[in-house]
């Protein structure tokens, strides 16, 4: 059996995907979790294959949870599972040691391939990923400003234009305010913007936020 863990804050997510995954036989979903807290608690314990990971999740988003899953479970296979389009996160998600990256849009079609793909060892992105990672290797300088990011400062980057004050970002990631003052600093710098208010503007435009 392909013991799986679905991590999802939204319900009607979750029982969809169980109701795909429940027509396999050879598919056990061993835990349910609405945070990457519970992702990581699970793990603690529990080994699993495959986990399907929403990117964006309370508490720390699906790309930080990566770094802590790889961990806690060096051999358990992630596959993003996103409502963002491929060109928006896919090549990022991939870097950071996902085997897969699917959208919400498309898991009805995808998903059992993708798991299959994964734990066999292999990687599972769409066509459209795979044209963006072409297109990647092709133009390796040709990208957008918050692809210039590093992890950390993509993180805060997001908190940011969520509405999160700096004082409060601080609290979540267990940084001091002046530090993340000067990742603020850089993200601005390196993004050739101003203000908070630009960043936010910015990730409407790039589609970075629901």
């Amino acid at each position: 059996m392909i013991s799986t863990l679905i991590a999802d804050d939204h319900l009607l997510v979750r029982e969809g995907l169980k109701k795909i995954l429940s027509e396999e036989s050879d598919i056990d979903i061993v835990c349910e979790a609405e945070n990457g807290q519970q992702v990581l608690d699970f793990l603690n314990h529990h080994p699993v294959q495959i986990i399907i990971l929403d990117i964006n999740m309370p508490l720390m988003s699906g790309l930080d949870i990566l770094k802590y899953i790889h961990k806690l479970s060096p051999d358990a296979r992630v596959l993003i599972l996103s409502m963002y389009p491929e060109d928006r996160f896919a090549v990022r998600a991939l870097k950071a040691g996902a085997s897969g990256y699917i959208t919400k849009a498309s898991a009805g079609e995808e998903l059992i391939v993708a798991i299959r793909k994964v734990i066999s060892g292999n990687r599972y992105v769409s066509p459209e990923a795979t044209e963006i990672l072409v297109r990647e290797l092709a133009r390796p300088s040709d990208k957008l400003s918050h692809e210039t990011l590093s992890e950390r400062e993509f993180q805060i980057l997001m908190l940011l234009v969520k509405g999160k004050s700096v004082r409060v970002i601080a609290e979540d990631l267990a940084l001091s305010v002046n530090t993340v003052n000067t990742y603020r600093s850089r993200i601005l710098e390196k993004m050739n913007l101003k203000s908070t208010q630009e960043l936010v503007r910015y990730a409407y435009d790039q589609n970075l936020l629901e």
